[in-house]
């Protein structure tokens, strides 16, 4: 017996409740649905169904094995389309939304080389802070930067998000330069609008296992919700900065920005360390331009990622 034959008529013929229209989906005799059908049932050692002239009826047993029969059909054309997904070349239109300033610096400058490597995929590519629904905009894949929130998205983390307090040697040369996380009160900082209190930052230490937080109460007079805005105030002299390690690697290394207090690690909220994530609708099988780039972005940010070699520059 050909048990995946039967086990497919088996349950085309009950969905349908009739051998014929299951027999005519499936381009085969209706004696050949019958004969399958007896067959699992001779196998089995019990009735699937109670036949009638007018309807098909599941008994116990039936009931059983078709839910486990579906089950493994579905299974197997899983696997099927997963196969076919890997020989499959990667095209088509990719849908990308990131963040606008993320984005600029650290996505865009990569899509050259990956347009070069899948000359078929086409992009559509959106950058803006708002956090968009994937898929009522038709969006592939998404970059997300902090904590996420429970979704039924599919995630993939790609770095570690590490922000560092910085300051630019004028500012430090007027007002100081703290030693200790309560020497900030009294100084001038620069707030990212989103965080969820303007006058409260948190740290914890470098080597801390547990996700505990303390914070510190500061003091602002300038709030931006773009981190090249919150980069060039800093770079101006108008504060302490509180900055993703993403958009500092050319100033610290230049000298413009000097990182302070790094031996506490930082944060705009007392939550977990948060992250840089790629997030996509969940699919039983991720398309081949998706994977292709889930996994050529990864390759060019690398382990740690290339914006914290340099790090520590500056100091």
């Amino acid at each position: 017996m050909d048990y995946f034959s039967a086990m497919r008529a088996f349950v085309r013929a009950v969905d349908h409740g009739s051998f014929s229209k299951a027999a005519e989906e499936l381009d085969v005799k209706v004696s050949t649905v019958s004969r399958y059908v007896t067959q699992l049932e001779a196998d089995l050692g019990a009735a699937l169904l109670n036949r009638s002239t007018r309807a098909l009826h599941l008994t116990e047993v039936g009931s059983a094995f078709y839910d486990r029969a579906v089950a493994i059909l579905i299974e197997i054309e899983d696997a099927k389309l997963a196969t076919a997904a890997l020989n499959k070349r990667p095209q088509g239109l990719l849908r990308i939304a990131m963040p606008g300033a993320f984005g600029r610096l650290h996505i865009v400058p990569h899509l050259g080389a990956f347009c070069a490597l899948y000359p078929d995929i086409r992009l559509d590519i959106s950058l803006d802070e708002a956090t968009v629904d994937l898929i009522d905009h038709g969006i592939d894949v998404a970059i997300r930067i902090g904590t996420l929130s429970d979704s039924a998205l599919v995630a993939r983390r790609l770095a570690a998000h590490s922000r560092l307090l910085v300051a630019s040697p004028d500012y430090l040369q007027r007002h100081g330069v703290p030693a200790q996380p309560e020497d900030l009160v009294g100084h001038e900082c620069l707030v990212f609008a989103i965080q969820r209190r303007d006058d409260f930052w948190y740290h914890r230490a470098v080597d801390a296992s547990s996700d505990e937080a303390v914070p510190v109460r500061i003091t602002s007079r300038f709030r931006a919700n773009d981190s090249e805005a919150l980069l060039r105030a800093a770079l101006d002299g108008l504060g302490i900065g509180l900055l993703p390690a993403w958009v500092l690697t050319e100033d610290l290394r230049s000298g413009r920005l000097r990182p302070l207090i790094t031996h506490r690690c930082w944060s705009i909220s007392p939550g977990p360390q948060p992250a840089i994530h790629a997030v996509y609708p969940p699919k039983k099988t991720v398309s081949p331009k998706v994977r292709a780039f889930l996994s050529f972005i990864a390759k060019q940010f690398g382990t740690p990622p290339y914006w914290e070699l340099s790090e520590g520059a500056g100091q």
